[in-house]
């Protein structure tokens, strides 16, 4: 059967809530961020992704001219392609081979460990750090925001919808059902597509491709729950620096440019599994009992034919057979994770 997390009394988090309201300001922090030399410790987290990683450090390292980096931590979850070796002469990069893959949330743990810049910049692999991006990210902060993230562009140049709302059980219903790909119910999508991403302002939640944080406010939070392998692992950091009053905050002076799908989209049926392994332990910690089962319902009885169905729509039976297959996994978490 499939295992769930066990009660997340003892994490630093509020009681059960289906709903979260988080506003900028709502509590105090650390002020405005200065843009001071060695003030980012940037945490890349790697695996299999090919010649992702050398770009991504590469703009990176091209964008720094503030010199606002400490280091480079990048953590390779026993790649097996090579990537980390085509990084391995950059300065000042430390690259920590762990072997195995430890998931996400373990792996940007691990890496941010090995520093001691007072904020802390997780990057994913198939991003490309534009010029001026590290300075608008630091200058972003102010008392009560706790996490900054900055506009995306997509493989073509649009501005990609990268931001969300905190979900609760009527959203995943929607997204079960298909309902959110309809205009009318763009609100309940896992991105807020319904707003275009012009204009700077609190959010709920920044995507973790992109994630800066004072790193105080990370270890107050123990870091990312580590029990998330892959996925919500940021929705739930995000969550929890909201209940401490430190709120989110979308910045649009700095652009990044974002691939997406990464080193997972190599294992359609294993991402799929992932996710809605991860959704439901983020239902099980952060939702009522009736909420969490309200999800569990959705996402195992009602969802798996909306997959299909807009599979066969629109990919054939090879997407079908990786709808099937992530199912499978799903009800076997022993054989789920690399």
């Amino acid at each position: 059967m499939l295992r769930l997390l066990p009660s997340a009394a003892s994490d630093n988090s509020a009681p059960n809530s289906e709903v979260v309201q988080c506003n900028e300001g709502q509590a105090g922090g650390m002020t405005q961020g200065a843009a001071s030399a060695g003030a980012i410790d940037a945490v890349i987290v790697n695996w299999n992704s090919g010649g992702d990683l050398a770009r991504c450090v590469a703009t990176l390292a091209a964008s720094d001219r503030s010199g606002l980096l400490a280091r480079i931590i990048v953590v390779d979850n026993g790649s097996q392609d090579g990537s980390a070796d085509e990084v391995a002469a950059v300065r000042p990069l430390t690259i920590d081979r762990a072997g195995r893959n430890l998931g996400f949330g373990a792996a940007c743990n691990r890496g941010a460990a090995q520093g001691q810049a007072p904020y802390i910049l997780f990057l994913n692999p198939d991003t490309a750090v534009q010029d001026g991006a590290l300075e608008a990210a630091l200058d972003a902060f102010r008392p009560g925001i706790g996490l900054v993230g900055l506009r995306q562009l997509d493989g073509t140049g649009q501005v990609r919808r990268s931001c969300s709302r905190f979900p609760t059980p009527l959203a995943f219903w929607m997204r079960a059902l298909g309902l959110d790909r309809l205009a009318r119910f763009a609100a309940y999508g896992s991105f807020m597509a319904d707003w275009a991403h012009d204009e700077s302002r609190a959010v709920d939640q920044v995507m973790g491709c992109f994630l800066l944080m004072p790193r105080e406010l990370f270890e107050a939070l123990s870091g990312f729950d580590e029990r998330f392998f892959l996925y919500y692992e940021d929705v739930d950091l995000a969550l929890r620096a909201c209940r401490q009053g430190r709120a989110s905050w979308f910045e649009t002076k700095g652009t990044i440019s974002h691939r997406g799908g990464g080193a997972s989209s190599q294992v359609p049926a294993r991402r799929l599994c992932l996710s809605l392994w991860s959704r439901l332990h983020f239902a099980k910690k952060h939702f009522s009992t009736a909420g969490f089962l309200s999800v569990a319902l959705c996402t195992l009885l009602v969802e798996p034919w909306t997959r299909l169905a807009f599979a066969a729509l629109s990919h054939g039976p090879a997407a079908m057979r990786d709808v099937l297959a992530g199912y499978a996994l799903l009800l076997h978490p022993g054989s789920a994770r690399p």
